[in-house]
């Protein structure tokens, strides 16, 4: 009955009479909900620094792809018996000579002949205007030549001159003398880094931070390896094709297929485009068809084939996500951070998978080991995690 008195409430509840209950899964939506808008800002503040300082995030990540693909030549060093500073600097001096040697030998000559690129790329989209135009579509001529301006533009544009190229070539020098000096880093005192972020870490959840963490490293080594590979394979199979052809730019093309086969999907669909339109308006009509297949043909290999088989699980990731990934990352970081974001995109899809299926459960011991034996993680060939020799 409503005159009937309100049941005394019971002691220790903390709720005066009269006040409504609150559920707890309104207090549990709050607190996520907080939670949630916390992350999102400290996320969003941290990406506002890291696009304010272009040069330096690149040149971060960038020392970090190669720390991986050249930690096997230390760990091997390293357990060889030589130190871990002798170790470090011998891997990165090999990774200098590679680079160098594949600057000189094409690099320089790639550059050279950029002009001479750009020539035949604004004639065969001219014949491809005049297809469209007088062709079985019967496109409007007026606007198929606005298009056509607009994309001719922008190729000789991105085109430097020479007053450029040499400001650039300063730009990237001082920038591969950084990240020269963070690879050796990197490789020498990687153990102690980790160590030290490792210690930050609450007791109950260092071990899962530290398993995460090597998955992480895990996933990276495995990716940029496997890229490597793969790019090379393209560039042997289409430069093959252009050289067989007798394609004036055959090496140039291949350089250029080399490169975009690190950024997935599209730099691939843009280099093979670029080679089939410069055959075009070399060669004739029938060996720009030949390299279209071989385009396609490689491209269907790489995706079904060595992908899978050379990357393993380091890219387990739907094409359309990695589309967005490279597509986001193009146009806030442009052509750095179209070769980073996928990179990155896997990396933290194996990171959020371990954290998931390794809960850290309440008062669970830290990891095996003092922090001060904890050491960054290194890739062996077979997929399985190990610990280099604690840096001396």
């Amino acid at each position: 009955m409503s005159g009937d008195p309100e049941p005394p409430v019971p002691a220790g509840t903390g709720r005066r009479p009269g006040l409504p209950t609150v559920p707890p899964w309104t207090v549990r939506t709050m607190a996520v909900s907080g939670a949630v808008l916390a992350l999102a800002a400290i996320g969003w503040l941290v990406f506002w620094l890291l696009l304010r300082l272009p040069l330096i995030t690149f040149t971060v990540a960038l020392a970090v792809l190669l720390a991986a693909l050249t930690s096997p030549i230390s760990g091997a060093l390293r357990r060889a018996g030589l130190p871990a500073a002798l170790s470090a600097l011998l891997a990165v001096l090999t990774l200098a000579t590679v680079l160098l040697g594949i600057g000189f030998l094409v690099g320089f000559r790639a550059a050279s002949t950029m002009q001479d690129l750009t020539r035949p790329l604004a004639a065969g989209i001219d014949r491809i205007r005049v297809w469209a135009i007088e062709g079985p579509l019967g496109l409007d001529p007026e606007q198929v030549s606005d298009i056509r301006n607009e994309i001719v533009t922008w190729i000789y544009e991105a085109s430097p001159t020479p007053t450029d190229g040499a400001r650039m070539g300063l730009y990237v020098l001082g920038g591969l003398i950084l990240v020269a000096f963070l690879v050796f880093f990197f490789l020498k005192d990687g153990a102690g880094m980790w160590a030290w972020l490792l210690e930050r870490v609450p007791d109950r959840r260092r071990a899962q931070v530290d398993g995460a963490g090597r998955s992480a490293w895990d996933t990276l080594a495995h990716y940029v390896r496997g890229v490597v590979v793969v790019a090379l394979i393209d560039a042997v199979g289409i430069g093959a094709a252009l050289l067989i052809l007798g394609v004036p730019l055959w090496l140039s093309l291949t350089l250029l297929t080399f490169v975009g086969a690190f950024v997935p999907l599209l730099g691939a669909t843009v280099s093979g485009a670029v080679a089939v339109l410069v055959t075009l308006v070399t060669n004739d009509m029938t060996d720009a068809i030949i390299i279209l297949v071989v385009v396609l043909v490689v491209q269907q290999v790489e995706g079904n084939l060595l992908q899978p088989l050379i990357m393993g699980r380091a890219l387990h990731l739907h094409p359309a996500a990695i589309l967005v990934a490279v597509t986001a990352g193009g146009l806030l970081l442009g052509v750095a951070g179209a070769l980073l974001a996928v990179p990155l995109m896997a990396v933290t899809y194996r990171v959020l998978e371990y954290l998931r299926l390794h809960p850290a459960a309440p008062g669970s011991p830290a990891a095996e080991g003092t922090p001060e034996d904890a050491v960054a993680p290194t890739p062996t060939g077979d997929g399985a995690v190990t610990q280099p020799a604690t840096a001396s």
